[in-house]
């Protein structure tokens, strides 16, 4: 069976946003000053808990909140070139967002491999 468009797509922009952040640096990119942010839905927040440190901004609206171009912008989201690093559920949505992301400008944004999930793991 060959692989699907979404498939391709989401190589592509794993690609692009490379190198990803694993769950087990992700502490230390908060501890060097990037801004993590949360994309994943209030139900799955409630579900698996919050990010700490983290900043929630709904997936919908996340291109307004970073674009350094937008009135929209977040006022801590800092310097175009500041590190972000986007977290969903399970590292997928999120590495689409960070490609995108990286079309308006922002050249130091990637995401977190495999997501909160791969995160939560980690804890005791």
């Amino acid at each position: 069976m060959s692989e699907s468009n979404i498939d391709r797509l989401l190589d592509e922009a794993r690609h692009r946003i490379a190198p990803r952040v694993t769950a087990a640096n992700l502490t230390t990119a908060m501890a060097e000053g990037a801004l993590v942010v949360d994309t994943r839905p209030v139900a799955q927040r409630e579900r698996d808990g919050e990010l700490l440190g983290a900043v929630v901004i709904d997936r919908n609206v996340l291109e307004w909140r970073l674009d350094p171009t937008s009135a929209h912008r977040l006022a801590d989201a800092g310097a175009p070139d500041r590190r972000i690093v986007i977290v969903c559920d399970e590292g997928y949505s999120s590495s689409l967002a960070a490609a995108t992301l990286r079309q308006l400008g922002l050249s130091n944004v990637t995401d977190l491999d495999g997501g909160y999930q791969a995160w939560r793991r980690l804890r005791p």
